[in-house]
């Protein structure tokens, strides 16, 4: 789906196709949509299949050229939207952004290969004072509103993984253990992207890839304080998940250790009896109250009410 968003006196509105200062979005592109990029837009091929590569990390380039410029933000996104109606199991994922500077044309364009909150936030109006004219501007606020998502997201997994520790306290169900290994996976993303995206913000700073003017740079400066904020938010997610894990692990260990100590010891008492009335079964003579037919039961009794009572002793049961 492409759209062409361009800002004058009434505000943002949408446009039929792309004019000099406008905003072109592309959300989930075919193949024709693709070409259309490349032959109309003038956009680099290069660029092109960098931008439609679901795989492609966050990273900068330019084209000397064209003077054409690529950026590519790794968002947060939803692992599987058929688990986002379920609070408790909500997991996370990346997916890269793409934005590109046409200066010839002056254009900007984003390309998502999925549903962006980012770009759906900008593309209804919701996000007030949006400026097409003002291209690296708009690039910034972008940003600002990925890193401050990634925050969001990280809140959640804190609320996810509070409500999952309760329950394995109680239970400690297979499926709640399955629930933490997707939030530690969802924060291992996290991290990944985070420290790209923060790198590439670094080459955004140096301002060889746009130029930016002196009032973008304290809205490039609340980027960075968020992206910051992100990671460390991650660092400390991750080890305490991982810190909870170990215990959790341990508990279980020791649960494992526990029933089969019970195990051991209620096989060895029974097993007792049945040495008792082996001895009388073979005929031996002499044993002790063996003319009576109560007596291997009473012996086997004596024995097992010891064997308890030393293992009582010695804290075993």
């Amino acid at each position: 789906m492409i759209e062409c968003f361009k800002t004058g006196p009434e505000g943002t509105v949408q446009i039929p196709s792309p004019v000099p200062g406008c905003w072109i979005s592309v959300v989930a592109p075919d193949q024709q949509e693709r070409t259309w990029l490349q032959e109309e837009v003038g956009i680099v091929p290069e660029f092109v299949r960098s931008a439609f590569d679901e795989e492609e990390s966050s990273h900068t380039d330019f084209d000397d050229d064209t003077r054409q410029a690529l950026i590519i933000i790794d968002c947060p996104a939803i692992e599987d939207d058929q688990e986002s109606d379920d609070p408790s199991a909500v997991q996370y994922e990346t997916q890269p952004l793409s934005v590109l500077f046409i200066p010839d044309r002056d254009i900007i364009v984003t390309v998502s290969l999925r549903r962006n909150e980012t770009i759906e936030m900008f593309a209804s109006g919701r996000m007030r004072n949006v400026n097409t004219n003002q291209r690296a501007r708009l690039l910034l606020r972008m940003l600002l509103h990925i890193s401050q998502r990634y925050l969001q997201c990280l809140r959640n997994i804190e609320r996810q993984f509070n409500r999952n520790e309760k329950l394995l306290r109680e239970t400690l169900q297979d499926e709640e253990l399955v629930k933490m290994l997707g939030f530690q996976k969802s924060l291992v993303y996290f991290s990944t992207s985070l420290k790209a995206d923060e790198a590439t913000l670094l080459r955004i700073k140096s301002r060889h890839i746009i130029r930016l003017y002196e009032e973008d740079e304290d809205l490039l400066d609340d980027v960075f304080i968020e992206i910051r904020q992100a990671i460390e938010m991650t660092s400390i997610y991750t080890n305490i998940l991982e810190s909870t894990m170990d215990t959790f692990g341990t508990i279980i260990n020791n649960n494992v250790n526990q029933v089969m100590r019970t195990l051991t010891v209620v096989t060895l008492v029974f097993s007792v009896p049945t040495i008792v009335f082996s001895f009388y079964g073979m005929n031996v003579p002499e044993l002790p109250f063996g003319a009576l037919w109560l007596g291997p039961i009473a012996v086997a009794f004596l024995l097992v009410f010891v064997a308890l009572y030393t293992l009582r002793r010695k804290r075993i049961i």
